[in-house]
């Protein structure tokens, strides 16, 4: 069965709101964890920051901006969906959000590296 309203740019924009959301949320409990790091095991918390200078780690923190980004873009979306009236410009505006977080996330990356 064909559904064509899953082929429209919008319908790609709030799957990737929500995968974006969803992996944000599993990424929590890892970034409480290390955060309790620095409260009980310094020592632990050292040896994870050194971990964290590891190519792989940094483009993995790409990532995560990445998905910040987008998610932050796609709420900002969703609430002009909802407070703005419909018009024709909000696919282009889906893809500027996009857009925008490619550019956050890419700058992010490059200072990393």
């Amino acid at each position: 069965m064909i559904r064509p309203h899953r082929s429209h740019p919008l319908w790609f924009a709030f799957i990737l709101h929500r995968v974006s959301g969803l992996l944000l949320a599993l990424f929590l409990p890892f970034h409480f964890a290390v955060l309790a790091l620095a409260l009980t095991d310094t020592a632990a918390l050292d040896g994870f920051l050194a971990w964290t200078d590891l190519t792989a780690v940094k483009v993995a923190e790409f990532g995560l901006v990445f998905l910040l980004a987008v998610h932050l873009f796609g709420g900002l979306r969703l609430l002009a969906l909802e407070l703005l009236p419909w018009t024709a410009r909000q696919k282009t505006l889906a893809a500027a959000a996009v857009g925008a977080s490619v550019l956050v996330s890419g700058t992010f990356f490059l200072q990393a590296v």
